[in-house]
């Protein structure tokens, strides 16, 4: 039998705690949900900018629709705003570097593509090479959710890449499939 995380007080309508679980009860339950491993690309003024992500899902088959969640307070989430469009690159398990260099937030914004193998689809955003998947889209809303936007996008472009084995996170690291 499983034993119950600790608990504090749940937020109230001004933000003080008011008993539920705490944060770190939060991270470790939602931690145990493996995730593939995505990195959102946006170009504004002519510049790319990337960022790791991992709460991604698809939403609708028609339209085809999918959504990733980027801290508010994170330089992607005015970035994609403003360019109202976003291609997602779904990492392979080899791509564990470009996964840290994209999570990294002293990484230089004016080159961060210098030295990153990828290409444009139909958004103008870089999609990555070597990926097991990749999705282009417009952006079609963006809702805010507590210290998030849920950023929804419309597919405008897709394929698959030439690895099979994707990058998971789970537990606070990298994992794979077991075959």
């Amino acid at each position: 039998m499983s034993e119950p995380l600790p608990r504090h007080a749940p937020a109230t309508p001004d933000g003080t705690a008011d008993g539920g679980p705490d944060d770190a009860a939060f991270r470790a339950a939602l931690g145990r949900f493996a995730t593939g491993v995505a990195v959102m690309t946006a170009v504004t003024d002519g510049v790319a900018h990337g960022m790791t992500a991992n709460a991604v899902s698809s939403v609708s088959l028609t339209p085809q629709l999918v959504l990733v969640c980027v801290e508010r307070t994170a330089v992607m989430a005015e970035r994609v705003r403003t360019a109202g469009s976003f291609a997602l690159s779904f990492l392979a398990a080899d791509q564990v570097a470009l996964s840290a260099w994209f999570a990294d937030p002293t990484r230089p914004d004016e080159a961060q593509f210098a030295e990153v193998a990828c290409r444009t689809e139909a958004s103008g955003a870089p999609v990555l090479e070597g990926t097991v998947a990749w999705v282009d889209c417009r952006v079609e809303a963006i809702h805010t959710a507590g210290d998030h936007d849920i950023v929804v996008g419309e597919v405008l472009a897709l394929g698959t890449g030439p690895a099979d084995d994707p990058l998971l996170y789970y537990a606070s690291d990298y994992r794979r499939l077991q075959g």
